[in-house]
C-alpha cells in the first residue's frame, strides 16, 4: 500500500501550484510613476479617480468609490443609508466575520437566513419570515465568486422598501443573468485584499448605479465632505476610508489581467469538476444554472467521510495539503453561533432594551462548515495537469483510507 505524504511518505506533487498575487514589470512601472509623480494621496492624485472609473466601467457601473479594504467598503455602505443601532440587516451565516461585524459597527443586528446546499449562498425562501418593522437592509453575498439569487432578493426588497447592498468581495467579474455583480442592487462591495483574485495587497471598492448613493459613500469615506464644498466644511460625521495612490496604481494593472485569468478559472473549474467525478466522496458544488459566470475565488467542494474511511474534512484537508494540492476547511462554524457575533449582538439589544432573541440554527450552513472544503482561486490559474493532480491526490487518500 502507498503511505501518504501525512504519514511519512513521498508527495504526490513537488512542484507548487501557481503562485499569488501575480504580477511583472507593468505593476513595477505604476508604481515607479506613482512615485516620481509627487502625488502619492487620492485627492490631488489621478490613481484613485481613474480606479474607480475603470473598476465601475468593467462591472456595468455608474460609479465607484475606492477605500481602503472591502470592509471598510461594506462599512461606509451602511453608514451611507443611515443604518444604526437597532436596525437590523439580513445576510448569511456562511461567510467572513466582517460581513457581520459592519453590521455590529454601526450598532445593527445581523439576522441570519440559512444557506442553500447546492451554492452555499443566503436561501432566500427564508428572508421574509425574519423582516421586522427594524429591518433595513439585506445583505446577500456572492460566496466563493458564485452570485447569490438576486432576482429573487431584489424582489423581496422592492415588496418590503428593503436596500440591497452586495458584498461581491469575492466575486470580481462575476455575472448573473447577463449583469455583473455590484450594482445589480443598491449598493456592491469589493475588497482587493491579498487572496482576492486582483489585489493591491489591500483595498476595496464600493459600485453603484445610483448618484445619490455615490454621492452619500463619497461623502462618508470622505470625512464627511462634500464634493463641490469647501475643504473644511463636513457636512455629516464620518471618518476618513479613502485610498492612496499606490494600490490604486497596482490596481489598474490588476484589472487588466481579470478577463483573461476569470476565462482560464472557469474552464479549470469546469476541467477539475468533471476529473472529481470520479472520486467518491469529493462533490463539486453545482451551483445556479443561472450564474453566467462564477468568479471562482473558491472553488467549493463537500466532502463526504463515507468515502474516506469515515475521517473527518479538517483530517482529508490535511492530508491532500501534504500531498501537495492546496485544499483547505471553509468556514468553521456559522456566524450565527460565532461568540463575537453572539456577544455583540446581545450587548447592542441590552442596550436598547430589547429583548434576548436566539439566532436560528442554520442547519445547512452547519453541515457545510463541517463538511466544507476549498480550493483557492490562483490554483485554478494551473495547467489541466495541475486539475488532474488534485484528483488523483484525492484518489490515493482514498485508497489508504477506505481501501479503495
Amino acid at each position: 500500500m502507498t503511505t501518504l505524504a501525512i504519514d511519512g511518505g513521498t508527495p504526490l506533487r513537488q512542484r507548487p501550484y501557481p503562485s499569488w498575487p501575480q504580477w511583472d514589470k507593468r505593476e513595477e512601472d505604476a508604481l515607479l510613476a506613482t512615485l516620481r509623480s509627487g502625488n502619492w494621496w487620492a485627492p490631488p492624485g489621478e490613481q484613485v479617480k481613474a480606479l474607480e472609473q475603470e473598476f465601475a466601467a468593467y462591472h456595468q457601473a455608474r460609479y465607484g468609490v475606492a477605500v481602503p479594504n472591502g470592509s471598510a467598503a461594506l462599512e461606509v455602505c451602511l453608514r451611507a443609508a443611515g443604518v444604526d443601532w437597532g436596525d437590523e440587516v439580513i445576510t448569511t451565516p456562511y461567510t467572513f466575520i466582517a460581513t457581520a461585524n459592519t453590521c455590529l459597527l454601526v450598532g445593527a443586528i445581523p439576522r441570519f437566513v440559512d444557506i442553500l446546499p447546492d451554492t452555499w449562498n443566503m436561501n432566500p425562501a427564508q428572508i421574509e419570515a425574519l423582516i421586522s418593522p427594524r429591518t433595513k437592509a439585506i445583505m446577500p453575498v456572492h460566496l466563493g465568486g458564485e452570485p447569490a439569487d438576486m432576482d429573487a432578493i431584489l424582489d423581496i426588497a422592492g415588496r418590503h422598501g428593503l436596500l440591497v447592498i452586495e458584498d461581491a468581495c469575492q466575486a470580481h467579474g462575476a455575472i448573473w443573468q447577463g449583469r455583473k455583480v455590484g450594482a445589480i442592487g443598491d449598493m456592491g462591495c469589493f475588497s482587493f485584499q491579498a487572496s482576492k483574485n486582483i489585489t493591491g495587497g489591500e483595498g476595496g471598492m464600493i459600485l453603484t448605479n445610483s448618484e445619490e448613493w455615490a454621492e452619500k459613500c463619497w461623502s462618508v469615506h470622505n470625512v464627511g465632505r462634500q464634493r463641490q464644498g469647501a475643504w473644511y466644511q463636513h457636512i455629516k460625521l464620518a471618518s476618513n476610508y479613502r485610498l492612496s495612490e499606490w494600490p490604486a496604481a497596482v490596481l489598474r494593472v490588476q484589472l487588466s489581467r481579470l478577463e483573461e485569468q476569470s476565462q482560464k478559472r472557469a474552464e479549470n473549474a469546469a476541467y477539475l469538476a468533471e476529473a472529481l467525478a470520479e472520486v467518491e466522496g469529493l462533490d463539486p458544488i453545482p451551483g445556479d444554472p443561472r450564474v453566467t459566470r462564477n468568479a471562482y475565488h473558491l472553488f467549493k467542494i463537500r466532502y463526504d467521510p463515507a468515502g474516506f474511511g469515515g475521517r473527518t474534512a479538517r483530517e482529508f484537508a490535511e492530508a491532500i495539503r501534504a500531498e501537495g494540492i492546496p485544499i483547505s476547511i471553509g468556514y468553521p462554524e456559522p456566524l450565527s453561533r460565532h461568540r463575537v457575533v453572539a456577544e455583540r449582538t446581545a450587548f447592542i439589544r441590552e442596550k436598547l432594551g430589547l429583548p434576548a432573541e436566539p439566532q436560528p440554527d442554520c442547519p445547512v450552513c452547519a453541515e457545510v462548515c463541517a463538511r466544507g472544503l476549498w480550493l483557492a482561486q490562483n490554483a485554478l490559474l494551473g495547467t489541466r495537469q495541475d486539475m488532474d493532480d488534485v484528483a488523483r491526490a484525492a484518489l490515493k487518500i482514498r485508497s489508504a483510507w477506505a481501501g479503495h
